[in-house]
């Protein structure tokens, strides 16, 4: 199976093809982390306020436990400095839920943003190249196949006439030197078949 092309300007251009593919899908790569970079910053709110609720209900606690103490009136204090600290609790729960949302903004937009663009190159450049390569392993195999030669030389005949330009008319013309099954003008004819599709006999 062959990759490419063997004809200079064909393999070239096939080179130079994948690169811009590749190109392409490693920018959308990089632009989508880069935007989920961007994103992520949108968490840091989140997780001040989660820091600070925690640390918040951590004293609070620590603070009933100490209001527990106080003879008499230890658990009337204590009471509400426990429910303070729930409240805490609560706004940290809060800044937790934030991060989480804004880590699913980030993730679903970076995915969006790998699988779109990379679908679309793919979509365009795959396919012809897939093409190619089918093509040129069936060009070969016709050619290694009995009467191979005379099928690629139809396909040049029938083909673009500015080929067929470049060649020497022999006596009848190309296609009357065809059906007589002229060696020398079949090998020629299927060599022009190759040289389109861009390979060498």
């Amino acid at each position: 199976m062959r990759l490419y092309a063997q004809t200079p300007a064909r393999r070239n251009r096939q080179i130079l093809a994948d690169l811009i593919a590749a190109g392409l899908m490693a920018a959308a790569v990089w632009f989508a982390l880069t935007v989920h970079d961007a994103i992520m910053l949108l968490a840091e709110p989140g997780r001040r306020v989660e820091s600070s609720g925690d640390s918040l209900a951590t004293e609070l606690g620590n603070a009933g436990d100490a209001a527990s103490n106080v003879p008499f009136v230890g658990d009337l204090l204590k009471k509400p400095l426990e429910s303070a600290a729930d409240a805490s609790t609560g706004i940290a729960d809060a800044g937790q839920s934030l991060q989480d949302a804004v880590s699913q903004v980030a993730t679903l937009t970076t995915l969006a943003l790998i699988v779109v663009p990379v679908a679309v190159v793919l979509l365009l450049w795959l396919p012809a190249r897939l093409r190619w390569i089918r093509r040129s392993m069936i060009m070969r195999r016709l050619l290694d196949a009995p009467g191979g030669a005379d099928l690629l030389a139809l396909r040049a005949l029938t083909g673009r006439l500015s080929d067929l330009a470049a060649l020497p008319a022999p006596e009848g013309g190309l296609a009357d030197a065809w059906r007589r099954g002229d060696q020398q003008v079949i090998a020629e004819l299927s060599e022009i078949a190759l040289r389109r599709a861009g390979l060498r006999p």
